[in-house]
């Protein structure tokens, strides 16, 4: 029996969920004895649709089956979806919901998928970890993924629900990388009114980011500035094992989100879709979990 062939289109592999999430498909591939290739968009989407484009038109006998498909930008991809779906390539997008899913269920028998990390649940796990580390309420400094995201929009819709209304937000953007965060940081640190704000707590939409906070304020000059700055709380999402959760087991952060990667199930799913010819669920959610529990985790002491 030929193995199937299952193309895994990640944003880059410069963030620990990317890595987790090749690391993911890798071993369900092993598995269930699918034949995956990964390939980085290297944070650019036009590169995204070219490379799966040219996948699509390759010959049939070195075509995948089915394409997974983390989006770099704001779109899905939809013309590229519909060109793999018309000859039959299943396809699954992670962490967005397209609205083009409906049709291209409807016009084919292909497996055609959307599975993501419940984001504005995100957000709220991480408004509730800032009412149980700042009770008394206080200023966060939160480092937002891109504009383009609707993973950053919703998280960051979540926190606003979720926080205290004693909690005031002061919002930078980054780009889900440690080096975006801490250039974030330093052009943050350049503005008069930083230098006034009274910062209880540094949070990110993911660990990378924090963790790059955190090396921003260590490059800072004045030394009883720079143990102010890292003598707060910081906390992120993602909580991969070998980076957020252990992040938090060496006081780096105070808390992280873990979620699970997305890729392993999105090849289950599609293995069992294609073998089975049937039509998965149009959108799976998979839930977040704290790190530490939300109710073991105390007022913040610095």
């Amino acid at each position: 029996m030929t193995k199937l062939r299952i193309l895994v289109s990640l944003h880059s592999f410069q963030n620990d969920f990317q890595v987790a999430q090749a690391q993911a498909a890798e071993q369900v591939a092993r598995k269930l004895g699918v034949q995956v290739e990964i390939v980085s968009a290297q944070d650019d989407a036009v590169n995204q649709s070219t490379q799966l484009l040219k996948a699509v038109q390759s010959q049939k006998e070195s075509r995948p089956d089915a394409i997974v498909l983390e989006p770099v930008g704001s779109t899905a991809l939809p013309q590229v979806a519909k060109a793999a779906h018309s000859i039959g390539v299943g396809w699954a997008v992670l962490n967005r919901r397209p609205e083009y899913l409906a049709e291209l269920r409807n016009r084919g028998t292909a497996p055609a998928f959307a599975i993501s990390a419940d984001h504005e649940e995100i957000g709220r796990v991480q408004g509730r970890q800032f009412a149980a580390l700042l009770p008394r309420g206080g200023s966060v400094l939160y480092i937002e993924g891109p504009s383009h995201s609707s993973s950053a929009r919703e998280r960051t819709a979540g926190m606003l629900e979720m926080k205290p209304a004693n909690i005031q937000i002061t919002t930078l953007k980054a780009n889900w990388t440690a080096e975006s965060a801490v250039k974030a940081i330093l052009s943050w640190m350049k503005l008069a009114t930083a230098q006034h704000a009274a910062i209880d707590l540094v949070a990110a939409q993911d660990d990378t980011m924090a963790m790059g906070a955190r090396k921003a304020f260590e490059q800072l000059a004045s030394g009883s500035e720079r143990e102010r700055w890292l003598n707060l709380p910081f906390t992120g999402c993602d909580g991969q094992p070998a980076t957020g959760q252990l992040w938090v087991k060496d006081k780096s952060l105070a808390a992280t989100i873990y979620i699970a990667p997305l890729t392993g199930k999105a090849i289950e799913i599609l293995a069992a879709a294609i073998q089975g010819g049937i039509q998965p669920p149009e959108h799976t959610l998979t839930k977040p979990v704290s790190i530490p529990a939300l109710e073991a985790l105390a007022p913040w002491k610095s």
